[in-house]
């Protein structure tokens, strides 16, 4: 499906719109039996728009079992299976999947799913660790988060794929693009809140344009990152690299600093509603550069990933309100946080981080 705003631009939000027929568990062992000549118990993992099993065999291995939504093409999720075998080489040390051929040699086959629908199939190792989203993590985990996205987008410099080029709905370089969707948002207050966030967005997109690129992760969320809690912390993964993407370099920091923005704010107010994401981009900048430029927005970027999860989550969830629960998770937070960047000026939120 293709979203249009009133300057005709179009964005392809792809998987995000297609309805897909969900395996069950006892399908998804079929596949695994059939095409990896793997067998054991299937448990679901919850997920967005395709589905995702974890596998654990009879010897107790374990995998993680992606059936792509009909919706993402060949090209998309070709380029998640390169992302990963290049990070294999460019930095071993990285906890990210690897991928699994299936018994013929091929890393992504091709099924039809039981609506007749064909869809690509994937088998990764699995990674055990916390889930980030679960808690809320001190200072010294926040900066070895920093430190680790600082890593991958390192490790995948002069990366290329044909399909890092695509226009995804996510990257907030392309915003502008998702202005149609502020039509159909049917709370006054939360419209007029988005509409001037926006207008305040579009101020930036001169300077958003001209900032350094490269194939970057673009969700290293808390949803997306595992960790072993100790003394010493350690990343024990990063999943999901479905919204990869050549993006600006301070687009894919601004959205893992935003996943630190804190969750409580309209019931606590805090006076540096950035305290932790600063810790986070201290881990960064132990390992990779940033400019002063790429600081001044980091802000304004953060602004834009608040306005088009609320965009995207909310026009999702009247598209498929069998799954409103888990595609509005986040989206409540979110109105806080608006409101605290909107009570300050522009100029006071490029200093932010200087």
């Amino acid at each position: 499906m293709t979203v249009q705003n009133r300057a005709s631009c179009a964005i392809e939000i792809g998987a995000l719109s297609t309805p897909f027929h969900s395996m069950s568990a006892e399908e998804g062992a079929a596949v695994a039996r059939d095409l990896y000549g793997l067998e054991g118990e299937l448990r679901r993992f919850a997920t967005e728009k395709d589905d995702t099993f974890r596998l654990t065999s009879a010897e107790g291995a374990q995998y993680v079992l992606k059936i792509a939504n009909p919706g993402e093409s060949l090209e998309e999720i070709d380029l998640q299976v390169a992302v990963l075998r290049h990070l294999e080489t460019a930095d071993p040390r990285l906890p990210v999947p690897r991928v699994f051929a299936t018994s013929a040699g091929a890393l992504l086959p091709e099924i039809t799913d039981g609506s007749g629908a064909t869809r690509r199939v994937r088998l990764m190792s699995y990674l055990d660790g916390v889930l980030l989203d679960s808690f809320r993590p001190d200072t010294a985990e926040l900066r070895e988060v920093g430190r680790v996205g600082a890593r991958l987008r390192r490790a995948l410099e002069g990366f290329e794929h044909p399909a890092a080029r695509r226009v995804s709905p996510w990257d907030v370089r392309h915003l502008p693009e998702l202005a149609m969707l502020l039509d159909d948002i049917e709370d006054p207050r939360r419209k007029a809140q988005l509409e001037l966030a926006f207008a305040r967005y579009l101020e930036q997109m001169p300077r958003i344009r001209a900032l350094r690129c490269q194939v970057l992760h673009n969700d290293f969320s808390s949803s997306n990152l595992l960790l072993e809690r100790g003394p010493v912390p350690k990343v024990a993964g990063v999943i999901d690299f479905g919204d990869t993407v050549e993006t600006a370099i301070a687009v894919d920091l601004s959205t893992a600093m935003l996943n630190q923005l804190p969750r409580d704010a309209a019931q606590n107010p805090v006076e540096d509603l950035l305290a932790a994401p600063k810790e986070l981009l201290a881990g960064y900048l132990e390992i990779a550069d940033l400019t002063e430029e790429e600081l001044s927005l980091l802000p304004h970027l953060i602004l834009g990933r608040i306005i088009a999860r609320a965009l995207i989550s909310l026009w999702r969830a009247r598209s498929f309100p069998e799954n409103r629960t888990y595609i509005l998770r986040n989206t409540e937070q979110g109105w806080a946080q608006l409101d605290w960047f909107l009570a300050r000026s522009p100029d006071q939120l490029s200093n932010l981080l200087l």
